[in-house]
């Protein structure tokens, strides 16, 4: 059928397809496809003429068309690691917002899937099945399975976090100097007895984290104390088995490597009738809503997760545009002093 022009009530260019567009130029459409994805020997005649056409009706192609035009899927995957804290955290929820922002106003829809530690098989389907042109990982583990499988499948993708590997494009905020300065400005508030609990020490950032504590501890001559730093504490039993022996070691602060740990330690201080910060005072390296709106509000390092997830989506559709930039981008940070440490 030919196209009509739209003074003789055609339909909308948004609704017109390929075929339309074969059909009023008498070309096949495998013609227009190559003449819209540059691909394939046609004359500059063609092209002219089609390119014309798409012009006069304001034709957008699908994104199936385009993918067909242009062996694309216009899908990028966001990769969420799969465990217990997924469901109690807003991080990755914040992060994929701003995937999802980023990505709509570059034409590509977002595919969501997950991985573990020793386990990638959901990432190998959606790889496989040609589900998607590049994907963005939330999360790096040391020894990482996901990052070494889709450098050797050849598949983009941009990391939400740190990584030794200088090859791997990276996005992420600089935990070790916030931590580090959190906890200097506590050890200048004439603070000396500063507890930590850690998260899982194989995540990447919780052990950047640490590294801030314990440069700032070493930056005042401060030892260890064993007593008061617990790691890899990933369930309700070990983070109160923490508090309870910080309790009873006396303690003048605790500090939360995330704020899913430092919810749960408010929680366990009010069952032990211990206050905040009248008893003891509180801290996170990461801070949250919950953080913010808690009574009292919780002093914790601030980063920009919504724009992590925005400047990670741009960039991975810019590698999918031919851009082979590697370089880590590192965002800034706030620390929030508040009630819970004063």
């Amino acid at each position: 059928m030919a196209v009509q022009n739209k003074d003789e009530n055609s339909l909308p260019g948004s609704k017109l397809t390929i075929a339309d567009i074969a059909a009023e130029l008498g070309v096949s459409k495998t013609t227009v496809s190559r003449a819209i994805s540059g691909k394939g020997r046609i004359g500059k005649e063609t092209v002219r003429r089609v390119m014309e056409c798409i012009e006069k009706y304001n034709y957008r192609p699908s994104a199936i068309a385009k993918g067909l035009a242009t062996s694309k899927t216009y899908n990028i995957g966001v990769a969420f690691p799969a465990d217990t804290n997924l469901s109690s955290t807003p991080f990755f929820q914040i992060c994929l917002l701003g995937v999802c922002e980023a990505a709509a106003a570059m034409d590509y829809d977002v595919l969501v899937t997950t991985v573990k530690e020793n386990d990638i098989s959901q990432l190998k389907r959606i790889v496989e099945n040609h589900n998607i042109d590049g994907i963005i990982l939330t999360r790096d583990f040391m020894n990482d399975m996901a990052t070494e499988y889709l450098k050797q499948k050849d598949i983009p993708f941009v990391l939400v976090g740190s990584s030794e590997d200088s090859t791997i494009v990276q996005v992420d905020s600089n935990h070790r100097e916030a931590c580090e300065k959190l906890v200097s400005l506590l050890l200048a508030d004439k603070m000396s007895r500063i507890a930590l609990i850690a998260g899982d020490m194989r995540h990447m950032v919780n052990l950047s984290r640490c590294e801030g504590y314990i440069n700032a501890l070493r930056s005042r001559q401060i030892s260890i104390d064993t007593e008061l730093v617990f790691t890899d504490c990933d369930s309700q039993v070990s983070i109160e088995q923490a508090v309870n022996s910080i309790l009873k070691h006396q303690a003048e602060c605790i500090i939360c490597t995330d704020d899913v740990i430092c919810t749960r330690v408010l929680s366990l201080l009010r069952e032990a009738g211990a206050h905040v910060p009248g008893d003891i005072k509180v801290a996170s390296f990461h801070d949250s809503i919950y953080l913010e709106s808690n009574n009292p509000p919780v002093t914790a390092v601030g980063m920009d997760v919504k724009e992590l997830g925005c400047i990670a989506g741009k960039r991975l559709i810019e590698m999918l545009g031919g851009d082979i930039d590697i370089h880590k981008k590192i965002l800034d940070y706030e620390i929030h002093l508040r009630r819970s440490t004063q």
